[in-house]
C-alpha cells in the first residue's frame, strides 16, 4: 500500500488524485490503477510499476470501472476528470483565450487518435505531433503530457514515444470501432457478441488465407460442399447433395439447390469451379493453390517453372446448373473429406467482376456478412438473416476487436468490457479457473506447436545439420516448461500430429523416441557434432501480439542455454504483430528457428503431414524438402484402403523424424474465457470459437 501512496505523490497530478479518491469511493490501489489507465499501459505493465502482479491488477481495474460505472478505459477517463479524480482538460495557457475554438468533442478526440494510431510509417514527425496534440489535449493537461514524455524518456520506455501518442493508441483500441462496451444492440437474439482478434495476413479470399485469424472470419462468412461438426470434427456433406465415385480418382459433385450469397446470387456449380480455379492459377498468387494439386490440369495453371499453359484446370468440368466433375491426377480416397477446408469455397460473380470491391468487403454464403472493418482495431459481422442453412447465427453479430497483448484483452475481460478471449495468456492460465469459474474453457485441440527450420538458409541445410536440429530438439525441456509457463494445458509432444486424430486416425504416441527427449549431455553432443549454433548465437522468431509466446520462447532458449552453459546461445527475437511475423516467413527472410504453431485444416493425418513437409507445399514455410517423404505422401493418398493409407502416412512421419525437419514441442489444449453476458460458448476441434452458437443474455 505505501508503494502505491508513494508512486502516486510521484506523479504530477497526484494531489487531484488523491484528493478525489475518497469521495469517488476509489482505494489507494484503484487510484494507482487510474493514473496507469490513463498512460495506455496493458495489465502487465501497470503490475510493473506499483511492483505487483499482473493478477492483482485485474481486480482493482474491474472495481474502478465499476465505482465509476463506465466499460472502457475512454469513458472512465472522461468520467474521472468530470468527477475531480484527473486533472480536467485545459489550454496550454491555463484557460481558453478569447477568439479560440470550441474544445473538440470527447468523441472528435477518438476519432483524432484513431488518425494518429493509422498514419503510415513514414508520416513526417510534426504532423505526427500534430494530430497526437489534438487526440490529447482535451484528455490530458500540458503539464501532464509533458511530465509523461519526460518520464518515459529518462526511463528509456519502449511504449510511444511521446506518451500521449501512446494513450491515443490505447482509446484506438476500444472506441474506433464505434464504442468500447462489451457488445451492443441490447441482448437476447439481436445482442452482439465483443471477442478478441488480430488482423489477418492477407486480405480474405478463401484461397489465400492459411492462418487462424483470417480463418475465424471465412468459418463465420463461408459455408463449402462439407462442414466439420463443430464437436467430432467430422466431415459432413453441407451444401453438397452427394459427391460420388466408383474408382477414388474420378467424382461427380451434386450441389444442393436453394443455397445463395448474401448478394442474393444463386449458388451452383459454376461457383465452385470458377472458384477453385482461381485459387490453383499462378499468377493469382493464392497461398492456398498447393491445395488443388491434385486436380487434374494444375501443372498446367501452376507450373513450378516458367508461364502457366492454361487459366482453367481439365479436371474440373461444369456439367450442369447443380452438377460437375472432378478428375483427379492420381487416387486419392480420402479426398471428399478435404473439402470443408476454406480454400475450397465457393465465390459469387462479383468477385471476378468487380474485385477490389469484393476485397474491400467480402460477400460470401455463410450465416453471417461483414458490415465494416478497420484494421487494427475491428471487424463487425452481423447475422445475415436470410441464410439458408440449418446453423443459424444465435446472435445478431460478433465484433471481433483487434489486441496486440493478449493480458489486455483478458483484463477486458474480467473488466466486463469484453465477452470472448479465446486466447487465455500464459499468465493467466493458473488464475482463470478462478477468475472466471465455469467460464474457463480448456479443452482438446486438432492443434501442434512446433519450431521450423530456414531450410533455404544453408547454415542450416547441410550434411551434418540434422545432428544440430536433433541435438536442439534434445535441449528443450518440454515437460518443465508445459507445466510452470502453461500450468498443464499443453502437453510434451512426441510425435508430429495430435492425439485429437487418435490412433486409428494416424497418432502415434512416442514416435518421435530419443530425438524428442530431454538429454542434455547427449544434446551437447549432438549439437557440437552438427557444427555448433550458426555464428554462435540463435534466435527464435516469434509473433509478439497473441498467444503469450514471449513466455515460452525464452523458456525454450533458457533450456538450450542451460544445456549448452552459454547464457547467450539463445535469444528470442519477436516480431510486433502476426501480420508482419506471416510476412517475413512467407518472404523467407528468417536466418534461424521460428514459431510455427500448426491447426488443422481437416482431421487426417495428411493435413498434419503434407501442408508441411511436402515440397512446395502451401505451408511448408521453411522450404523443406525430401524425396522419400514426398513418394510415401503420394502413396498414401492413392490408398483406398484408409487403414493402410494411416500407414504410409507414419512412414512418411518417420522421415520428418530422421531429418527432424520441425522440432515437435507440444500439443495445444484450446482455451477461452467468456462474460456471464453470454452463454453456450465452446471451441471446436480446431480450437476457434464456434461464433454462431453463442447466446446474448
Amino acid at each position: 500500500m505505501d508503494r502505491h501512496a508513494a508512486l502516486l505523490r510521484r506523479r504530477a497530478h497526484a494531489p487531484a488524485v488523491l484528493a478525489g479518491a475518497g469521495g469517488g469511493g476509489l482505494t489507494p490501489r484503484e487510484a494507482t490503477v487510474l493514473v496507469l489507465l490513463a498512460e495506455a499501459l496493458p495489465a502487465t505493465a501497470i503490475g510493473r510499476r506499483p511492483g505487483v502482479s499482473v493478477r492483482t491488477v485485474h481486480k482493482p481495474v474491474e472495481n474502478t470501472y465499476r465505482k465509476l460505472g463506465t466499460r472502457d478505459r475512454l469513458e472512465t477517463l472522461l468520467r474521472a476528470q468530470a468527477a475531480g479524480l484527473l486533472p480536467a482538460p485545459r489550454s496550454p495557457a491555463g484557460r481558453r483565450r478569447a477568439g479560440t475554438a470550441p474544445r473538440a468533442t470527447a468523441h472528435a478526440r477518438v476519432r483524432a487518435a484513431c488518425i494518429r494510431a493509422y498514419l503510415p510509417a513514414g508520416t513526417a514527425r510534426t504532423g505526427a505531433k500534430k494530430v497526437r496534440s489534438v487526440a490529447i489535449w482535451g484528455v490530458f493537461g500540458s503539464k501532464e503530457i509533458l511530465g509523461l514524455k519526460r518520464r518515459h524518456s529518462m526511463r528509456g520506455a519502449t511504449h510511444a514515444k511521446w506518451a500521449a501518442g501512446a494513450i491515443a493508441v490505447a482509446l484506438t483500441a476500444t472506441a474506433c470501432g464505434g464504442g468500447g462496451d462489451s457488445g451492443s444492440g441490447g441482448g437476447g437474439a439481436n445482442g452482439i457478441v465483443s471477442a478478441s482478434w488480430g488482423d489477418p495476413q492477407n486480405p480474405l479470399e478463401p484461397a489465400n488465407t492459411n492462418e487462424v485469424q483470417g480463418g475465424k472470419v471465412l468459418d463465420m462468412l463461408f459455408r463449402g460442399l462439407k462442414r466439420y461438426d463443430p464437436k467430432t470434427a467430422k466431415a459432413q456433406n453441407w451444401l453438397a447433395q452427394s459427391i460420388t465415385t466408383k474408382d477414388s480418382q474420378n467424382f461427380t459433385v451434386t450441389v444442393k439447390k436453394g443455397w445463395k450469397f448474401s448478394n442474393g446470387e444463386k449458388i451452383t456449380a459454376k461457383s465452385f469451379v470458377d472458384a477453385w480455379n482461381y485459387g490453383a492459377y499462378l499468377k493469382n498468387n493464392q497461398v492456398n493453390s498447393p491445395f488443388f494439386q491434385y486436380i487434374d490440369g494444375y501443372d498446367d495453371v501452376h507450373p513450378t517453372s516458367g508461364q502457366p499453359k492454361a487459366k482453367t484446370m481439365s479436371g474440373l468440368k461444369v456439367t450442369g446448373p447443380q452438377t460437375f466433375t472432378v478428375r483427379l491426377s492420381q487416387k486419392f480416397s480420402t479426398w471428399p473429406d478435404t473439402l470443408g477446408y476454406a480454400a475450397f469455397s465457393p465465390l459469387p460473380s462479383t468477385f471476378f467482376t468487380h474485385h477490389a470491391a469484393w476485397l474491400a468487403k467480402p460477400v460470401g454464403n455463410g450465416p453471417y456478412t461483414i458490415s465494416k472493418y478497420t484494421k487494427g482495431s475491428q471487424m463487425q459481422l452481423r447475422r445475415w438473416k436470410g441464410y439458408p442453412g440449418p446453423d443459424k447465427a444465435q446472435n445478431g453479430g460478433v465484433d471481433l476487436k483487434v489486441y496486440t497483448d493478449n493480458n489486455t484483452a483478458y483484463t477486458d475481460l474480467t473488466a466486463g468490457n469484453l465477452d470472448l478471449v479465446d486466447d487465455v495468456p500464459a499468465a493467466q492460465l493458473k488464475n482463470a479457473k478462478s477468475d472466471l469459474g465455469g467460464r474457463y474453457i480448456n479443452t482438446p485441440a486438432g492443434i501442434i506447436q512446433t519450431l521450423a527450420f530456414p531450410f533455404y538458409d544453408k547454415r542450416w541445410n547441410n550434411k551434418n545439420a540434422v545432428k544440430l536440429r536433433t541435438g536442439l530438439s534434445m535441449a528443450i525441456n518440454r515437460a518443465q516448461i508445459t507445466k510452470t509457463i502453461f500450468n498443464n494445458t499443453r502437453t510434451p509432444a512426441t510425435d508430429w500430429t495430435s492425439p485429437v486424430l487418435g490412433s486409428s486416425g494416424g497418432y502415434r504416441s512416442g514416435l518421435c523416441g530419443k530425438a524428442c527427449a530431454y538429454n542434455p549431455s547427449e544434446a551437447r553432443k549432438l549439437i557440437q557434432q552438427g557444427g555448433g549454433i550458426p555464428g554462435g548465437r540463435m534466435t527464435i522468431s516469434y509473433n509478439a501480439d497473441t498467444g503469450s509466446h514471449k513466455e515460452w520462447v525464452d523458456a525454450t532458449c533458457n533450456s538450450i542455454n542451460n544445456v549448452l552453459h552459454n547464457d547467450k546461445a539463445c535469444v528470442g527475437a519477436p516480431v510486433g504483430t502476426f501480420a508482419d511475423f506471416r510476412s517475413k516467413i512467407t518472404q523467407h527472410k528468417m536466418t534461424g528457428p521460428f514459431r510455427a504453431g500448426w491447426q488443422m485444416d481437416y482431421p487426417l493425418i495428411q493435413d498434419f503431414l503434407q501442408p508441411l513437409y511436402y515440397t512446395d507445399a502451401s505451408s511448408n514455410d521453411g522450404k523443406f524438402s525430401n524425396p522419400q517423404f514426398d513418394k510415401l505422401v503420394n502413396q498414401a493418398n492413392g490408398e483406398t484402403d484408409r487403414q493402410r493409407a494411416v500407414q504410409l502416412f507414419q512412414q512418411a512421419e518417420g522421415v520428418v523424424r530422421d531429418q527432424m525437419a520441425a522440432i515437435p514441442l507440444w500439443y495445444q489444449n484450446g482455451s477461452a474465457g467468456y462474460s456471464d453476458r453470454v452463454s453456450d460458448v465452446r471451441l471446436n476441434p480446431f480450437s476457434v470459437p464456434v461464433y454462431g452458437d453463442i447466446k446474448v443474455k
